[in-house]
């Protein structure tokens, strides 16, 4: 991989998604005197975990520290804040990664000159080592660096790459934010059953258990979603019933179009 104790892998913010991806690097057997985070407040369970692996934590980018890979993984917000602090590892041939949603490949030219970049849009199940990342490369990233890239990220899950740059916005809008879908649609069964006369304990623990299990079946099978929908559905049984409410022309299709739109509508915002 392209970063070593003389060229380390800077790791810019060591929050929810920059932890879950260390964590998988470190799974992987990265040696971890080649990492160096730099956060100027990490969570304590955070601080444990870097002291615990071995790894450098600083608050500020060290001087004479020449990156050969910088992956920024900070809020939007924080971006023209810290960008110029860490200007002063970035070289020629160094390779920036971003997992800030809502920032374009132009803010880091802006920041750091003609250097290679990949952004990149995961989520939140990288935590769990099952996540999905796709990552839009500019024209600098050699093909080294994307083998590099991909071994990375695999760590925490897939990785599919983009041919441009706009499809960020919109896998933001499908997988991006898609966890939150997912967790909201266990919420959503949770509460149909405790309407329909179930303790909320049990709803809540049926719901759970069958979004994670049908997710898993998912995971394990080769079938497409639709033919394991059909799998389980008798006709004119209790799950065709169902279906019929939440198939219907006003039903969950039309309303999840909406919301992914207005999640890629955001993503657009915020970029701008």
């Amino acid at each position: 991989m392209n970063f070593s104790k003389e060229r380390p892998f800077l790791l810019v913010g060591a929050g929810r998604m920059g932890g879950a991806m260390l964590s998988g690097w470190m799974a992987e057997g990265i040696d971890p005197s080649a990492i160096t985070v730099c956060d100027p407040r990490p969570s304590g369970e955070m601080e444990a975990f870097l002291k615990e692996k071995g790894i450098r934590h600083v608050t500020a980018v060290p001087d004479q520290m020449n990156a050969g890979i910088v992956l920024i993984a900070v809020k939007p917000q924080l971006m023209d804040v810290v960008l110029p602090g860490v200007r002063s590892a970035v070289s020629e041939d160094t390779l920036i990664l971003s997992v800030a949603a809502g920032t374009p490949v132009s803010k880091f030219h802006a920041a750091f000159g003609d250097v290679p970049i990949c952004r990149c849009m995961p989520n939140t199940p990288a935590m769990v080592k099952r996540g999905i990342t796709a990552v839009y490369p500019t024209e600098k990233v050699s093909e080294d660096q994307k083998e590099t890239v991909t071994k990375l990220l695999s760590a925490v899950g897939k990785v599919v790459w983009l041919d441009n740059e706009d499809q960020i916005d919109l896998v933001t809008g499908v997988s991006g934010s898609g966890p939150a879908y997912v967790f909201y649609l266990a919420e959503a069964m949770s509460e149909a059953g405790r309407a329909a006369g179930l303790p909320a304990e049990l709803a809540h623990e049926l719901a759970v258990a069958t979004v994670c299990g049908a997710g898993e079946l998912m995971h394990q099978s080769q079938e497409h979603p639709s033919v394991l929908r059909q799998n389980v559905t008798s006709p004119n049984g209790t799950t065709a019933a169902a279906l019929d409410v939440l198939m219907h022309a006003d039903g969950l299709q039309p309303v999840m179009s909406e919301a992914v739109a207005a999640a890629v509508k955001r993503a657009r915002e915020l970029a701008n």
